[in-house]
């Protein structure tokens, strides 16, 4: 079976064509090279990398699935650059909707869990109303409305809803709370953390995802799920977990709460779980493997 990982030189996108690769599939890896992490990887592990800016061309080999993981992730960012994001990743996810339809493709897109916006209620489910708070994430919420447009036109394909993911490979450019908190632990620094810390998240590991990713191929699922540990995470006991792993006694710094930030956020996980998929990394035992690698 052939894949095609559009932004697969990039943490999830170059995690996710390594593993597909390894487990048999032929993989070809997309990606503009823009904001790569993984393009040394993809060599080493013989996976087949084509830059390609989608922006300016979606002239892609044809392929059994194609998983659409390009994307700008930087929620501060996206207020500083809202017409860039809505492009790179509303535009350019309907034309990826188009191939894919065209080639008779199906598609696996990887949204966020930032269409959800400030919930109203924890655990969120997939039905959860739809209300970003940032346009980051109006901006995957406005591709999967491109997603689900050509659905109805026939394109078959699966919508992941993707939490806080974290893991190997995650440069500091892709936002995760994680890789910053071990950046600035590594150097012998603390914590910063935006806000009282009373916030949380919900933290699934990339190994984890993979598998998710793997099992919606295998048994062909379609609709939309959600890609989270259904476990609710406050930043401050994560902060001092990393530095209790890291054996520092110091202090989180806080600062100023940042715009666009929601204040809880927790997977409702039963419909993937229907997959016969489940959580396997703990969150110390991901964040213990990360310090220490």
């Amino acid at each position: 079976m052939k894949i095609l990982v559009t932004g697969g030189a990039g943490f999830i996108g170059g995690n996710l064509s390594i593993y597909l690769e390894n487990r048999g599939y032929d993989v070809i890896a997309i990606d503009s090279l823009e904001r790569a992490s993984s393009k040394g990887l993809l060599e080493d592990y013989g996976v087949k990398l084509i830059a390609l800016d989608l922006r300016s061309s979606t002239d892609i080999p044809r392929a059994d699935i194609i998983i659409h993981a390009a994307a700008y992730i930087d929620v501060d960012e996206s207020f500083r650059k809202p017409y860039e994001y809505i492009v790179n990743n509303t535009a350019v996810t309907m034309a990826i909707a188009r191939k894919a339809l065209d080639y008779n493709a199906k598609l696996i897109y990887l949204s966020s869990a930032a269409v959800y916006g400030e919930p109203r209620y924890i655990p969120i489910d997939e039905d959860h109303p739809r209300e970003p708070t940032s346009p980051y994430g109006l901006s995957k919420l406005m591709g999967e409305q491109a997603v689900s447009f050509y659905g109805r036109l026939g394109l078959r394909y699966a919508i992941l809803r993707l939490f806080n993911v974290y893991g190997r490979y995650q440069s500091v450019s892709y936002t995760g709370v994680v890789s910053r908190f071990i950046e600035r632990v590594r150097m012998g620094k603390p914590p910063i953390i935006y806000g009282d810390g009373s916030q949380t998240r919900d933290f699934i590991h990339i190994s984890d995802l993979l598998k998710l990713i793997e099992r919606v191929i295998e048994v062909d699922a379609e609709g939309i799920y959600n890609a989270g540990s259904g476990v609710e995470t406050r930043i401050v006991d994560l902060a001092k977990l990393i530095l209790k792993l890291a054996n520092l006694e110091l202090e989180p710094i806080y600062m100023d709460a940042r715009i666009g930030d929601i204040k809880r956020s927790c997977a409702d996980i039963r419909k993937a779980r229907s997959l016969g998929w489940s959580i396997e990394k703990a969150v110390e035992d991901g964040l213990r493997e990360l310090l220490y690698s």
